[in-house]
């Protein structure tokens, strides 16, 4: 197990001590049958203490879980949407949208589209008709981007930044590959698991392999086989940035031409303020297909980072337009696996086989 902590390290202050679980164990969480313990031990405190301040900062909402991020492509369907909203209606509007089960994210940003949206679901029909029932309910269009290629999806924040940079690369963490492993039908209710989060409790992989009729080793011996065949981006605490300071966000959208998008894409991974950045369809009157984000503690500093990065990845030619979030109707984890039917118990065993 990877620790990020020195063996001699002291004991830390209660604001250091949350960020150490916060920023620390986004990447490399102890995947053990009692990881707080481990956690504790790197940190040279009691179990009991860990599982306090875990269980305080989910209660508190900074914690959003501690699960995994998936990778594009490997299971169920999603898409970014928009909506331009009258603004005497964009309360109103955005409950609607954030009531919807399938919605994770919802925010007002800077445009005439100004309520975005990502939707959810286990196949592109089920996303489908999610979005023509908000449509119907909200009596408004929406603009629908569905994702061609990612070139850097949520791989954590380094939130002792003044700009959420990723959170460092630690030595011989394997690269991410372009096309992950999907996972397979037999492997949904684990996948389910790991979309809501672990429980708070000494040995949460017991508790999942109980509602999966499986074993913990069994279960853990999965999750690293996601984590190796990039299907899962990462394991760890998953942070709200908002709550640690990171009030500014900007999406910042590119009208690249079809043979360069990769190459910019590519570029814009590369670099350290980039939290997200990938490639979408283009929808009428919408002619953007190169998106990224930089979350960072204002404005300004947001806005340097863009232009710098902008400069560097050779984008300054491209049209272009930069949409500040304005209000955080909803942020939560994708729903992606929980809604489909899936196999009966008899196929637990397969679910969790790990080949050799």
């Amino acid at each position: 197990m990877h620790r990020p902590q020195n063996d001699d390290r002291p004991a830390h202050p209660a604001d250091e001590l949350r960020l150490a679980l916060m920023n620390d164990w986004q990447h490399d969480f102890p995947l053990v049958r009692e990881p707080f313990a481990a956690i504790a031990e790197a940190l040279h405190l009691d179990v009991s203490q860990v599982m306090h301040a875990y269980r305080t900062m989910q209660a508190s909402g900074s914690l959003s879980r501690i699960g995994g991020v998936f990778g594009a492509g490997t299971g169920g369907a999603g898409l970014l949407a928009a909506m331009a909203v009258p603004p005497e209606r964009l309360d109103a509007v955005a409950a609607i949208v954030s009531a919807h089960p399938g919605v994770n994210h919802n925010y007002e940003r800077e445009n005439q589209h100004n309520l975005w949206f990502v939707m959810n679901g286990p196949d592109d029909e089920a996303v489908a008709q999610a979005m023509h029932e908000l449509e119907a309910a909200t009596g408004l269009p929406a603009l629908q981007m569905r994702m061609q290629r990612a070139y850097r999806i949520d791989l954590g924040f380094d939130m002792r930044r003044a700009s959420a940079t990723r959170a460092r690369a630690h030595a011989g963490r394997r690269p991410q590959p372009a096309h992950p492993a999907p996972v397979s039908d037999a492997q949904w209710p684990l996948a389910a698991l790991v979309e809501d989060g672990l429980p708070l409790i000494e040995r949460p992989f017991d508790a999942w392999a109980q509602a999966l009729g499986s074993s913990a080793e069994a279960v853990i011996a999965s999750l690293q086989q996601w984590l190796q065949l990039g299907t899962l981006r990462r394991f760890g605490a998953v942070v709200r940035h908002h709550e640690f300071g990171f009030c500014a966000n900007a999406m910042t959208v590119f009208d690249v031409p079809d043979g360069l998008v990769d190459a910019c894409g590519a570029a814009l991974a590369r670099e350290a303020g980039v939290t997200l950045a990938y490639r979408r369809e283009r929808a009428p009157g919408w002619p953007y297909n190169l998106y990224c984000m930089v979350h960072g503690r204002d404005r300004s500093s947001v806005r340097q980072l863009l232009d710098e990065l902008i400069l560097r990845c050779s984008l300054d030619a491209h049209p272009r337009a930069v949409l500040f979030s304005r209000r955080r109707f909803k942020q939560t984890g994708a729903r992606r696996f929980r809604a489909a039917s899936v196999p009966g118990a008899g196929k637990t065993s397969e679910m969790l086989h790990v080949a050799a």
